[in-house]
């Protein structure tokens, strides 16, 4: 795979629903070599196969950014897992269709337990799509919920000492 512009919306979900309309669920657990803005690189397992991914630094609106991403055998994976930054990802991602599109829903587990996001890959900044209900509040751009940063401030520890960018309580 070659280096491509990644163009993503960000939700959070609201209730159960779109458990009915997921084809596929599978458990993602993952960590960050780097989690620096400039360059994410992640490491994951997936349905027993390994992933390398660099992701550059997102544009201001958050929509986009440049992705990178290998497959690698899945013994480099957990060897690669160990040598990350504290705080390793553990969520099941549930697919589902929506149109041309497909959502990504991902139920956290661990330290992020309760939260629940969903994301939607388009093919350009001005791709259309019609919403399900299910999706509660769009939170493209806020870095709060990206995995890198979710590794370093756990979505549980919000109430405590909510991180910046925001004031509210998460939902």
């Amino acid at each position: 795979m070659t280096a491509h512009r990644e163009i993503e919306r960000k939700f959070l979900v609201t209730g159960e629903d779109f458990r009915e309309e997921a084809t596929s669920s599978s458990r993602v657990v993952q960590g960050y070599l780097s989690s620096v803005p400039e360059r994410v690189v992640r490491v994951r397992l997936r349905d027993g196969r390994g992933y390398l991914t660099v992701k550059g630094e997102s544009t201001a609106d958050g929509l986009s950014r440049v992705e990178w991403e290998r497959e690698i055998p899945a013994a480099d994976a957990e060897l690669l897992l160990r040598l990350c930054e504290p705080g390793v990802i553990d969520k099941t991602r549930h697919l589902v269709p929506l149109g041309a599109h497909v959502v990504e829903v991902d139920v956290f587990h661990g330290d992020n337990a309760g939260l629940v996001l969903a994301e939607i890959e388009l093919r350009s900044e001005t791709d259309a799509v019609a919403l399900p209900p299910w999706l509660e509040r769009e939170v493209t751009g806020d870095e709060r919920y990206y995995n890198a940063s979710l590794s370093r401030h756990p979505y549980r520890t919000w109430a405590a000492s909510p991180p910046s960018g925001d004031d509210s309580t998460p939902h």
